[in-house]
């Protein structure tokens, strides 16, 4: 594929990239400005001249996603005999210059059960560029034409009906930010058993009152949780101190404790 489809691709699989592009050229060069490649964890995909200035361009690359940057760079390459090198000499004669863009990976957020506070939280993070799932054992509640205005933003929406959602909550990415609010107490509960059970994931968060809590977590020390595990769950859910029980009150202070988790492990590098 070429590099405007391995964007494509790393986006949709929610993995992290660097856009190569070459801004500018003096002289003999491989590749004129304009040319582009993207460099992946473990793939690149077309090229920006081959020899030393892209090996090294593909080590410096790998650095930023590694360290989690997010700030543009650029490097200059002389491909002459007398230019200090690591990965073979070019001779071209030419200056090079290329601009590195990392394109982070995308945070993923499942959403479990969209009904009034699910629709409205999904609507608000659909704003944001995360891979949004939205998952609900009802299928009436995922017909197309409700969630047109979620669809239409910056997130990747996939609106998945699930009639045992456990098992698309085991099939998340690594790393996912899961919200437990669906229609159904008893359904609650299996997904917070189950999100305990995978051990991977981001941040786990519920729905609910204190009361409703307590049940919960007597019932998942009975499963065989111990507290460490069972504080990993959040409920109830928000930012402390938002009034107002509305559905888009509630979505609000959901999201905005979730920007503020990524924004923690996007200046952590993690």
């Amino acid at each position: 594929m070429d590099w405007l489809d391995a964007l494509q691709c790393l986006r949709g699989e929610g993995a992290g990239g660097v856009l190569v592009t070459v801004t500018e050229v003096r002289g003999h060069a491989p590749r004129a400005p304009g040319a582009k490649m993207v460099v992946g964890e473990s793939q690149t995909w077309d090229t920006v001249g081959g020899g030393n200035l892209e090996a090294t361009v593909i080590e410096r690359a790998r650095e930023l996603l590694s360290s989690g940057a997010s700030e543009p760079e650029t490097m200059t390459f002389s491909l002459n005999e007398h230019a200090t090198v690591e990965h073979g000499r070019q001779c071209c004669g030419g200056v090079v210059t290329v601009l590195l863009e990392p394109q982070q990976a995308r945070p993923s957020v499942a959403i479990f059960g969209v009904g009034h506070v699910g629709y409205e939280l999904a609507r608000v993070l659909s704003r944001f560029p995360l891979q949004l799932h939205l998952v609900d054992s009802r299928a009436d509640q995922l017909d197309p034409a409700r969630f047109a205005d979620v669809t239409n933003g910056t997130a990747q929406v996939h609106l998945r009906h699930s009639p045992v959602p456990e098992s698309t909550l085991a099939e998340l990415p690594a790393g996912a930010h899961v919200l437990i609010m669906s229609h159904d107490h008893s359904e609650d509960f299996i997904l917070c058993d189950a999100a305990l059970r995978r051990g991977d994931l981001g941040t786990v968060g519920l729905i609910g009152s204190s009361a409703k809590w307590s049940r919960f977590r007597k019932r998942l020390r009975d499963e065989g949780h111990d507290d460490a595990a069972i504080d990993q769950i959040s409920c109830p859910i928000g930012v402390p101190g938002i009034p107002g029980k509305e559905p888009a009150a509630i979505a609000v202070s959901v999201a905005a404790d979730l920007l503020r988790v990524f924004e923690g492990a996007r200046t952590s590098g993690s």
